[in-house]
């Protein structure tokens, strides 16, 4: 049975929940979304940094922590900006890191948004 997790965040015009909790998984995607809705479009770290933040919130929502964090996908629309993104991922992460993939899309659904994750955390 699958619950959705009330992260905080505002609903979107897409048909998704921001995290779905089930058998002790927690399903999330986060972007540089601010809690009114708005987009962050800004410089690389100010949106990396909001993106993992809701990814944190989501987490905590859902009862875990960030080290409960097993997996994170990254979307970015700049390949040269993964330095910076990388650094903000320490901010969060420490070792061991969760398995993670990087990779380089030709844009994100909100013109300017830079970047995208999608992460699976284990809850017990």
């Amino acid at each position: 049975m699958k619950e959705i997790i009330d992260t905080g965040l505002p609903p979107l015009k897409q048909p998704f929940s921001w995290a779905v909790k089930a058998s002790g998984l927690l399903f999330t995607a986060h972007g540089p979304v601010r809690t009114d809705g708005s987009i962050d479009t800004g410089p690389i770290a100010a949106q990396a940094r909001l993106t993992f933040a809701n990814l944190q919130r989501a987490v905590e929502a859902a009862g875990g922590s960030l080290v409960d964090v097993t997996q994170v996908l990254i979307y970015m629309t700049d390949v040269k900006d993964m330095p910076v993104i990388d650094e903000v991922y320490r901010e969060f992460f420490a070792a061991p890191y969760p398995n993670r993939s990087s990779m380089g899309v030709a844009g994100l659904v909100v013109p300017g948004m830079k970047i995208e994750i999608v992460a699976y955390a284990v809850i017990g």
